[in-house]
């Protein structure tokens, strides 16, 4: 049975990077027990009715099996797996889908790399995006971007910084389609993270979290969470914030840390 979490944000546990010992399953039972929400990628490799038996929350998962922002076929086939993503998220009752510039493969290296970004993209992408705000539209779904950094984990892919995801997002303006304000890669990439918060907040659905280097728990590294926690709450964010980190060590530990970052009641 799950505890009772003091904390204004809704807070959420990737079962991808937790309990790496357990099968995919008991890491969602171990992360619901501790009274987080859950978050998973790629669900065309998991047991659907397993995880819908658990009772866990589930708060975000990938939202397009294949495809991109950019070229014809690609646009078409992101469209396609996004709509069949939709149908997952609701036996999940999972609110919010995530996508990013392109295609990933299983190391996170975009199958579509770019060394550039040129203008007649950048109209291509907002085309597109209007087309999956009004898929969300339609079927009540909101879809995410996350931003990624190209310097360490995603080289090569379009629109990653977190201010290409909010030049496209504040474009696009819809309530269905909104960021993924992804704070590990954006203090590799950009820094001046409580700034970008203060620029982001309108248009934030979800917010990630980890420390840097290593992509390791909040407390791990460089990042004063307890301040970005702060500067979030004064937003007037209560959204969710999910833990997208590696544990420094025991697992159990790595999210107990998450919530000395986001737990409190920051009045």
């Amino acid at each position: 049975m799950s505890t009772a979490l003091s904390s204004p944000f809704q807070l959420a546990v990737c079962a991808e990077m937790v309990f790496l010992d357990l099968p995919f399953v008991e890491r969602v039972k171990r992360i619901h027990q501790a009274g987080f929400a859950v978050e998973i990628w790629d669900w065309t490799q998991k047991d659907i009715d397993a995880l819908a038996a658990t009772g866990a929350r589930f708060t975000s998962m990938t939202g397009y099996i294949s495809g991109d922002l950019l070229d014809d076929d690609g646009i078409a086939r992101l469209l396609e797996t996004a709509e069949v993503s939709i149908e997952i998220a609701r036996r999940l009752n999972c609110p919010s889908l995530n996508l990013h510039g392109t295609g990933l493969d299983g190391q996170g290296l975009p199958l579509k790399p770019k060394s550039h970004v040129t203008g007649a993209m950048w109209i291509k992408a907002y085309k597109t995006l209007s087309e999956i705000a009004k898929l969300g539209e339609r079927h009540q779904q909101v879809f995410l971007l996350e931003n990624l950094n190209t310097q360490v984990d995603h080289p090569g892919t379009p629109f990653a910084s977190a201010q290409d995801t909010l030049t496209l997002i504040s474009a696009v303006d819809s309530p269905w389609l909104k960021m993924n304000l992804d704070l590990y890669h954006a203090q590799i990439g950009e820094g001046n993270l409580i700034e970008l918060i203060r620029q982001s907040a309108p248009y934030i659905g979800e917010v990630q979290v980890a420390d840097v280097p290593g992509r390791q728990e909040p407390g791990s590294g460089e990042i004063n969470y307890p301040a970005i926690a702060r500067a979030l709450y004064k937003t007037g964010y209560r959204g969710v914030v999910g833990m997208e980190a590696w544990a420094s060590g025991d697992s159990n530990s790595a999210i107990a840390r998450f919530l000395d970052s986001f737990g409190g009641d920051f009045i």
